[in-house]
């Protein structure tokens, strides 16, 4: 093609086909190399119908690729002059009919120029629109939050919706002894204080009382206030300051008391928070010697409002002497009749020593107190034979004789009756010889009446009343 470099179209613009096909519309806009639209400095080209061709939006910049219209589409020409067309609005140039349709299918190609700022400003302004709506939802969501955990507090942000959910996002374990404000599950609201106290067991014992309590206090004051016990005057096994540590702590507490002490016929009220009763008795300026004692044990829990009285002791020791009673271990013996009881071997009483203590309680003597015993001999266990021998019905020719008038002369009706010289005894004061050739056992004295009198009739029957020569008479009496 014979064409100059370069052929220029009225006033508005130079068309360039060289190596890099450009087309220059004035200051405002020009078509870059192969047919890139590059924006000017000017004002932008009102858009062209999509019809026409189709612009695609590189990645950055603001320059477009413009591809072909259809076939079946004429393309739009550049306006012309009244005078006929290749002439310019503002320039006629007269050119040759082949160079000018050359041109004019270049300027066709280029005539529908895209809408760059439009196409791109509507996809921005969604895009910022949508940021515009998520931003203020996410505004909305994001809380400003006071965190307190055991007396560290932070600020954070979250979008946590409750108390619960906060502390499971912030990794803060919650117990069933510790306490949540607001309660766990309330909702949040920018701006709140969450406070978080753990509990902390607490093995107390108040005025001898154990038990053992939880509490969220930090220190061992703050926990006596949280529990309402008086600590004014108290005791306390560890100091007020000490903190109590997530483990717990053991803590004696003994609070102030009144306590009346009686002693010497005098009564003194102390304020004590004394551990036993013989403290309060020594904080009291009272002494305790000797056998002293108190109404209470000194060992035990002094009482709010209690009374306690000294009691003065003085005394000594007696040893006595008691008997120890025998036992009778009682054997039958077939060959006695029944009634009649041998003592074979006499009982003797044991001797036991014993130790009293002789007490004055306050000048006032009291009963003797045992205090230990001792056996110095044991006692003799007597034994007795017991018959079991039935007795003779009757003795012929003895019956019906006043043998009661006749023991009475003789001992007076006595059994066991023994004369002074120890040779007769029983009711008919027989002699040992004569009794044991009547059959009888033992001694006389020691049968019962039924068998001296069974003997005496036998007697009787021997030699009649010759073994009784003073009494003899009154069997006829």
């Amino acid at each position: 093609m014979s064409n100059p470099q370069y052929e220029t179209y009225g006033t508005h613009g130079t068309y360039r086909y060289g190596a890099h096909e450009t087309y220059d519309y004035g200051t405002q806009e020009m078509y870059g190399p192969y047919g890139t639209y590059l924006q000017g400095p000017g004002p932008t080209p009102a858009p062209a119908p999509a019809a026409y061709g189709t612009w695609e939006m590189p990645v950055t910049g603001g320059a477009h690729r413009a591809t072909h219209p259809p076939a079946h589409e004429q393309p739009l020409l550049p306006r012309q002059a009244p005078g006929g067309p290749g002439t310019d609005l503002r320039e006629p140039v007269m050119r040759p009919r082949s160079d000018r349709r050359a041109a004019h299918r270049r300027r066709a190609r280029y005539a529908r120029r895209p809408e760059p700022a439009m196409r791109r400003l509507v996809p921005q302004a969604l895009v910022v629109a949508f940021l515009a709506g998520g931003t203020s939802a996410f505004v909305a969501k994001d809380k400003a939050i006071e965190l307190n955990v055991d007396g560290k507090s932070r600020t954070l942000h979250t979008f946590a919706d409750d108390v619960t959910e906060l502390l499971a996002e912030e990794g803060v374990p919650v117990g069933a002894h510790d306490v949540v404000t607001p309660a766990r599950g309330s909702a949040l609201s920018s701006g709140d204080e969450i406070a978080v106290h753990y509990g902390r067991p607490l093995r107390l014992t108040i005025d001898g009382q154990r038990r053992e309590v939880w509490t969220t206090a930090r220190t061992v004051e703050d926990a006596l206030g949280q529990l309402g016990v008086r600590a004014e005057g108290a005791y306390l096994s560890v100091s007020r300051s000490q903190p109590i540590g997530n483990a717990g702590l053991t803590l004696d507490v003994r609070t102030e008391r009144a306590v009346t002490v009686i002693a010497d016929g005098r009564a003194r009220t102390v304020r004590t928070n004394a551990a036993t009763v013989r403290e309060t008795i020594e904080q009291a300026g009272i002494t305790l010697r000797g056998q002293d004692t108190v109404s209470v044990p000194s060992g035990s829990f002094p009482r709010d409002g209690q009374t306690v009285t000294v009691l003065r002791v003085t005394g000594s020791k007696e040893v006595r002497e008691e008997p120890i009673p025998f036992q009778v271990r009682r054997t039958n013996d077939p060959a006695l009749f029944r009634g009649i009881e041998v003592v074979d071997r006499a009982g003797q009483p044991g001797v036991r020593r014993v130790t009293y203590l002789l007490r004055s309680v306050n000048g006032v003597r009291q009963k003797p107190r045992r205090e230990k015993s001792r056996v110095v001999r044991e006692p003799l266990t007597q034994l007795v034979r017991v018959g079991i021998k039935p007795p003779p019905p009757s003795v012929a020719g003895a019956e019906g004789l006043n043998w009661r008038a006749l023991a009475a002369c003789e001992s007076s009706g006595r059994p066991t009756a023994v004369d002074p010289s120890g040779t007769y005894g029983g009711l008919y004061q027989f002699d040992t010889h004569t009794w044991r050739s009547l059959g009888g056992k033992g001694r006389p004295q020691d049968a019962s009446a039924a068998e001296q009198t069974y003997r005496a009739k036998k007697l009787y029957v021997r030699r009649g009343t010759s073994p009784w020569p003073h009494c003899g008479s009154r069997l006829y009496g």
